[in-house]
């Protein structure tokens, strides 16, 4: 997984100013998955600012097209990464989908929505990672309606090991604006955590699905 070091420092910081990313390491968030996390991402909320907004958007444009070049079609992960990648698309005079987790129960039975044709390159835009499966799975239903998806840009990973190996074996290049490593020292600079908050926030990453049992 690469870290698009242009952005990953800013990335950080608007995200924290924003409230997008919170942290709260002596009263931990507890995920859908149910783990407990001293960290909470909501990347949805950079919508809600111009500034912020348009810094990312042209962040995953640039990161696109130096990695990737410009492919036909730009994906959007449902949900949170339709936003993304329209806005993208729309940086890129680009055509748009987005892929559903899985196809719809009724109508057309679609899992991706929009126009897409067998042959052609795509790039999958993603607002957050954390174990890659959702993701992936996206990325598996366009390989399987015949597309070529040439990578994935994200605007944050945890960066967890799991991901790191669940991309590996798939073979999906990814790029990311920014990272939980990057983010602890932009926190730390800004004094958004102390020195102390540090040790808890690393362990959880190292294990987060039995941390604070």
């Amino acid at each position: 997984m690469k870290i698009y070091e242009e952005s990953a420092l800013k990335v950080a910081e608007f995200l924290l100013q924003i409230k997008a990313i919170q942290l709260q390491p002596n009263q931990p968030f507890t995920w859908a998955s149910g783990w407990k996390s001293p960290i909470y991402c909501d990347n949805r909320k950079s919508l809600s600012y111009p500034k912020v907004r348009t810094y990312i958007r042209q962040q995953l444009a640039k990161a696109l097209l130096e990695q990737y070049g410009k492919p036909d079609v730009i994906a959007g992960v449902a949900t949170g990464g339709i936003a993304q990648g329209a806005l993208v698309a729309q940086e890129l005079n680009l055509p748009f989908v987005y892929v559903r987790p899985e196809p719809k129960k009724h109508g057309l039975s679609n899992q991706i929505e929009g126009v897409i044709e067998k042959g052609q390159s795509v790039v999958v835009i993603e607002d957050l990672i954390s174990t890659g499966k959702s993701s992936l799975n996206a990325v598996e239903a366009l390989r399987h309606a015949g597309c070529g998806v040439k990578g994935m840009v994200a605007i944050f990973s945890y960066g967890f090991e799991v991901a790191d190996e669940n991309f590996k074996n798939s073979k999906c290049d990814i790029i990311v604006l920014s990272d939980y490593d990057t983010l602890i020292t932009q926190a730390l600079k800004t004094k958004y955590i102390t020195k102390n908050d540090i040790i808890t926030l690393k362990t959880w990453k190292e294990n987060p699905e039995s941390w604070n049992q």
